[in-house]
């Protein structure tokens, strides 16, 4: 069995309005300093019955059809 994490965020230069609130909420709760937060998402998978190469490409082809919009979100694929 081979575990993975998938991380994806947005593309420099694509507004997050997210991470706009939760940099305000920051500052609102007292935590000064925090500046340019930017939100994203983990996926931690595990694949059964695959080598590492079959794993990465399975997982690539993932992000590319259904988990990250390639449009406006960067990707990164780690294995454990």
């Amino acid at each position: 069995m081979i575990k993975a994490r998938v991380t994806i965020t947005l593309k420099n230069g694509v507004l997050d309005p997210q991470g706009k609130a939760i940099e305000g909420a920051l500052s609102a709760l007292g935590f000064e300093g925090v500046d340019h937060v930017r939100q994203g998402k983990v996926f931690d998978l595990e694949l059964e019955g695959t080598d590492k190469t079959k794993a990465e490409a399975d997982l690539k082809a993932m992000c590319e059809k259904l988990l990250a919009n390639t449009v406006i979100e960067n990707y990164t694929i780690s294995i454990a």
